[in-house]
């Protein structure tokens, strides 16, 4: 993930504000580190520090935050600790990981407006989210393989021959052949964490990502805001109130034909992020809760998902059971228990610093 780099180390500075207060009033001193990066404008760079030179190890390195750099030279400042703390900055320029997509931060409107059409009663009011913190995503939903690789196993339902129904009730081998590179599915929520778990401790004993930088599922907000793409219309490439283009994006009951197809077939959101409307719902990592707060929210994060998990995003699945094409929306949730498990429940993974 880490290209070449050079180091630059930064101090701590101060800077001054309120210095034309009246004389009665006190000067206010604000204490800052701030690291100045020259490098190539657009690229992501990780921004690390330790509290000690002459530790020699490479993992002592700690990421702060992941950032896609707007000017070259840019001045970069530390909000996350107090100045007093000795700290040494570098910025490493990165490349992109795996299969993964930056999501920028940013601001959206998170929930669906009272006048959508099809709208569900708990995606409102609508929230005002300000995301602070860029982060990678992954661009396709976790596949089979890549299950498979980090636990050994592959639960997925639509793996092989299975014992299934005709269209007149009678018990029939389904063959649905050998694909891993279709999302892998019948995992519950405990599984997703325990996947992204598992892959962070990989990728940290490798030398890849630091000791602070964890694979997770999204949070909800996060979800949402990296299906909308900056857009504020149903779906992610327009309002399509009739659902004639969906099938072009999505996998859904009118075309999958009841069953999960590889990722990455159908066109991608503004963002480069495949199947965000249809295939395999995906895990996140909150809890479904009530409606949402509405207000302005920093960063928000529903309580833990391990009561009644939220999942995002659509799937493959019969209309009849968990609703139409209203589900695909970007607006669109629902949830389950924790250890449910069904074909068409999955998750995606994003790549978090600072954690």
């Amino acid at each position: 993930m880490r290209a070449n780099f050079r180091l630059t180390i930064a101090s701590l500075g101060l800077s001054a504000f309120n210095v034309c207060a009246q004389p009665s009033a006190e000067l206010e001193i604000q204490a800052y580190a701030s690291l100045t990066i020259s490098g190539e404008v657009g690229k992501v760079y990780s921004i690390e520090y330790v509290t000690d030179l002459t530790d020699p190890a490479e993992s002592a390195w700690r990421c702060l935050e992941y950032l896609q750099l707007p000017a070259s030279p840019y001045l970069w400042a530390d909000k996350s600790a107090p100045a007093t703390e000795k700290r040494f900055y570098r910025a490493v320029a990165m490349e992109a990981p795996t299969n993964m997509v930056f999501i920028p931060p940013g601001t959206f409107r998170m929930g669906s407006p009272m006048n959508e059409v099809d709208r569900w009663e708990n995606e409102g009011p609508e929230t005002a989210v300000t995301i602070s913190r860029g982060f990678w995503m992954g661009k396709y939903e976790v596949t089979q393989a890549e299950y498979l690789e980090v636990t050994g196993i592959n639960p997925s339902w639509f793996n092989g021959v299975r014992l299934g129904w005709d269209q007149f009730g009678k018990e029939i081998d389904l063959d649905y052949g050998v694909d891993r590179t279709r999302p892998v599915e019948s995992v519950s929520w405990h599984d997703a964490v325990a996947y992204c778990a598992a892959a962070t401790e990989r990728e940290r004993l490798a030398g890849r990502i630091s000791s602070n930088i964890v694979y997770r599922l999204p949070t909800e907000a996060e979800w949402e805001y990296a299906c909308r793409a900056w857009t504020s219309t149903r779906f992610s490439y327009g309002e399509d109130l009739g659902y004639t283009n969906l099938t072009k994006y999505a996998w859904y009951f009118h075309n999958s034909l009841r069953q999960t197809h590889p990722v990455g077939q159908k066109l991608p959101n503004p963002w480069e992020l495949y199947d965000m409307h249809g295939n395999v719902y995906e895990w996140c990592q909150d809890d479904l809760g009530d409606d949402l707060p509405g207000g302005v929210e920093l960063d928000p994060k529903g309580p833990d998902g391990s009561a009644y998990p939220m999942f995002r995003g659509g799937s493959w699945h019969d209309r009849d059971v968990l609703g139409g094409p209203e589900l695909c929306r970007s607006a669109g949730r629902d949830g389950s228990g924790p250890e449910f498990r069904s074909g068409y429940i999955g998750f995606r993974v994003v790549l978090a610093s600072g954690q």
